[in-house]
């Protein structure tokens, strides 16, 4: 079995050094051939001389590649082009990895019973939130805080799509259904939702009826940045997740000639807005009040990425017209994969 670690960083040389030694640490059988591909997603800093170094320590185990395009998921479909490996596995530059996370990430995936895994992500130390944030209950938000991602402590069919600092994938995955979506994921400029291309990519999957594999023995110990414990963060999250599910559910048909988008609005505007504030009002639990104020904030996003949706939707389907009347009648009809 050849495996493939990718792990897509930018401007974190000092951070990206701690996750590589833990990385490095890996204890997995003879017969396994691997290799870390650390893909440098046009960094000002020094992540190149850190990855280099790295090679130099352990020649065979660790490549560079530079990908100048910015945006995450524009480095995770080179990573994925230049991978060796049968299977993939993917990680965060602020993570660190078990001895054996690697080991256990990858096994369930020898066959062709799963087609992925995830794996527990934990936090790297303990610490004390804020009283408007909720770590566990309904109304928890630390996932968006550190990724959190804890199942418990069996294996299991997962039900959600893993996180991308703690996911393996067969690499002919990525054949069949296609990359990382480059509409969604971190990058420099406002136009593409931060959150969002991991995931996606999981429910795409299982949309597919692909089995993905719950994992707890597989796990990584995730940063938790101080600068993230602030209420403008999960504001910003929320509204940038709300115009990233927006984008993944795409215009959907129109209804009696009305595009979709329109009829949502009044839905989301009336129902989750109106009635999600009222509520927050009526409330004296802080963590409940902010939860609420966050889906308000979700539907915000989500209203302001429906035009956009149908808009390029539109275009799509003006090029594909004329390409098709410029190109005559078809013969065969092909479709093109990642």
């Amino acid at each position: 079995m050849n495996i493939t670690v990718i792990l897509c960083t930018y401007n974190r040389c000092h951070r990206l050094a701690k996750a590589l030694d833990s990385v490095a640490a890996s204890a997995l059988p003879e017969s396994v051939a691997w290799e870390v591909l650390v893909v440098d997603n046009n960094s000002s800093d020094q992540t190149r001389e850190v990855v280099e170094d790295f090679g130099r320590r352990y020649p065979g185990r660790f490549r560079y590649l530079f990908e100048p395009v910015q945006g995450k998921s524009h480095a995770l479909n080179a990573g994925i082009r230049a991978a060796r490996g049968e299977i993939l596995a993917f990680i965060d530059d602020d993570v660190t990895v078990e001895p054996t996370w690697l080991q256990n990430l990858t096994a369930p995936l020898g066959d062709n019973e799963w087609a992925g895994t995830g794996g527990r992500i934990l936090p790297e130390h303990a610490f004390s939130p804020p009283n408007w944030l909720a770590l566990d209950g309904p109304y928890s938000m630390v996932s968006i805080l550190y990724a959190h991602f804890d199942l418990g402590d069996k294996p299991c069919e997962l039900e959600c799509a893993p996180y991308g600092t703690n996911m393996a994938f067969q690499k002919r995955m990525f054949e069949k259904h296609g990359g990382f979506r480059t509409d969604l994921g971190p990058s420099l400029n406002g136009e593409v939702p931060r959150p969002g291309e991991d995931t996606e990519f999981g429910r795409r999957l299982m949309a597919a009826r692909e089995h993905l594999r719950y994992e707890p023995s597989a796990v990584v110990y995730h940063e938790v940045p101080e600068n993230r414990i602030k209420k403008e963060y999960f504001l910003r999250w929320w509204f940038d997740y709300g115009r990233a599910r927006a984008r993944e559910a795409g215009r959907g048909r129109d209804v009696w000639g009305i595009p979709r988008h329109i009829l949502s609005i009044p839905k989301l505007v009336g129902i989750t807005v109106a009635i999600r504030t009222l509520q927050g009002l009526w409330t004296l639990n802080p963590q409940r009040r902010f939860f609420r104020k966050c889906m308000v904030w979700m539907a915000a996003g989500w209203i302001v990425e429906m035009p956009r949706v149908a808009r390029n939707v539109k275009r799509q389907k003006d090029n594909a017209r004329d390409k098709d009347s410029s190109q005559g009648p078809k013969i065969m009809q092909g479709s093109v994969m990642f």
